[in-house]
C-alpha cells in the first residue's frame, strides 16, 4: 500500500495546487447600443439596455443627483 512515511507540511501539499490554479479574467462584451464593455447577460452599468430593452432609465437618476 502506498502510505506516506513522513508527514507532508502544509507548505508543500498547498505547492502541489498552486501550480495548477489560475485566475481567469472575467468575460467582457461590446454593448450594442454605448460600445461599452460590460459582462455577459448582465445589464450595461452605463447605458441601462439589456437585449435591445431599457431596463434601468439612467437619464431620470442623472437629472435628480443633480
Amino acid at each position: 500500500m502506498a502510505v506516506p512515511k513522513h508527514k507532508v507540511s502544509k507548505q508543500r501539499g498547498n505547492k502541489r495546487f498552486a501550480n495548477n490554479y489560475k485566475v481567469k479574467a472575467p468575460t467582457l462584451v461590446e454593448c450594442p447600443q454605448c460600445h461599452e464593455l460590460k459582462a455577459s447577460h448582465q445589464v450595461c452599468p452605463k447605458c441601462g439596455y439589456y437585449d435591445g430593452t431599457l431596463v434601468i432609465d439612467k437619464s431620470a437618476k442623472e437629472s435628480k443627483a443633480e
